[in-house]
């Protein structure tokens, strides 16, 4: 059961994949359909199991990622 949900802002990911390598769930990965008005792939959740570590967060140089927790 997913404890949270990443939030993120894909105006300013600049798709640089740390999110992806720290999540421990495995649960983000870089668009293969979108971009932004930059020209980068955004990050995106590809699955609903995340558990709110907020490693991904934590990790993102542009703070472009917010989590949410589910109480």
């Amino acid at each position: 059961m997913a404890k949270g949900r990443v939030i993120i802002d894909e105006t300013i990911c600049k798709g640089c994949e740390l999110c992806v390598s720290v999540c421990p769930k495995h649960i983000l990965k870089l668009s293969e359909t979108k971009t932004n008005s930059a020209g980068y792939s955004p990050a995106e959740m590809i699955s609903d199991d995340c558990i709110a570590c907020t490693s991904c967060a934590k990790m993102c140089p542009d703070c472009a990622i917010t989590v949410e927790k589910f109480d």
